[in-house]
Formats: C-alpha cells, structure tokens, sequence
C-alpha cells in the first residue's frame, strides 16, 4: 500500500514522502491518526502542486535545520549515572536523557529527532539527531560512573578481604602436609 506522509515518521520518511507500507498499517494506524492519506492519483496531484508552492518555505526549514546543525557540531555529552560493580548502569541511558543534556546545554531539543540504542553500560557511544531529513548530527556521549569513588574503595574492601583468605589457604596445605610426617613418627617411636 502507497501512501503520502503527513509528518515525519522516524524510521519510515519525512513528510510529503511517498512510501510503501504494509496495508494494516497504514489503514489502522498511520490513516487513522492522521500521519498519511493514501497515495491515489489524485494525491499526488495535490502533493506536487503543494510542493511547488512550497519549495522556498522547504529551503528555509533546511537552511535552519543546517544552522541548528552547525551549532551543535563539536558538542560532547558527559552523562553520570550510577553503575554496579560490574560496570553495568542501574537504568540506561535514553534518548530522554540525552535531550535533557542538550537542553542543559541550551540547544533545545526535541527527544523525538533523537535516536539511538538505549545505553546500558559506561562507554563512548554515539547519538543521531534528525533535524532535517538531510541534515543528520552526531553526538558523542560518554558514560561515566557517578559513584566511581565508592566502586574503587570497595574493589580494594575485596582485595583485602580475599588477601588474609588468600594467605590462609596457603598456610592450610603445609599443616596438613606435617600432620601425615607425624602420624608415621609415632608408630615408630613405639
């Protein structure tokens, strides 16, 4: 089923896209909700003229989408979470979270345009945000732990917990080893 696109739809198109989708989808959900119309040929009359009219008003979107871009090139996140022994974060980091940083930052923007897998452990990862269907940013964003201090204090608590365990099982085998040695002096010495 072919159908136009009201409004951009990450991972299907942009806007005014036409685009094949299966037909469930389309007539219960994109229909529906008012996200397309089906592509007759009527439509695309309609949509082309429209486009006409509107390729000024579409190359000042895209020449904004590019200074939006422009601004936020060079920018790096930092996000502290807390993180387990093991280095696995309690959470993850989504696209919410990345969104909120940047507005921290004052870039304003939206979580939707954002995209990315959810993060679930610390690392250098990289995040995409869609201003414009041919403007797309990449932002790099660490995760670091937030309660760093607290991890390293208690890997040192194991180690030196396990050290005196450690010493002792090496202590064990060499009584043992004198016990038998005097069990045969014994007999002996009868």
């Amino acid at each position: 089923m072919e159908i136009i696109l009201k409004e951009d739809i990450i991972g299907l198109g942009y806007k005014n896209d036409i685009v094949n989708v299966k037909s469930g989808y389309g007539r219960n959900y994109l229909i529906p909700q008012g996200k397309a119309v089906i592509a007759s040929p009527s439509a695309r009359k309609v949509l082309a003229e429209n486009l006409r009219q509107q390729a000024h008003k579409l190359a000042a979107q895209k020449a904004a989408a590019e200074e939006k871009g422009n601004a936020l090139n060079g920018v790096a996140l930092e996000i502290a979470a807390k993180v387990s022994a093991t280095g696995q974060l309690y959470g993850s980091v989504n696209t919410a979270i990345v969104a909120e940083e940047l507005k921290k930052k004052g870039f304003d923007v939206d979580r939707k345009i954002v995209t990315m897998r959810d993060i679930k452990t610390v690392g250098d990862y990289v995040a995409l945000v869609h201003f414009h269907k041919e403007v797309v940013i990449e932002v790099p964003v660490k995760v670091v732990a937030e309660n760093a201090e607290e991890l390293k204090a208690a890997a040192k608590e194991a180690e030196a917990a396990a050290a005196p365990v450690a010493a002792e099982a090496e202590e064990a085998p060499v009584a043992e080893q004198e016990a038998p040695a005097a069990e045969e002096e014994a007999p002996a010495a009868e």
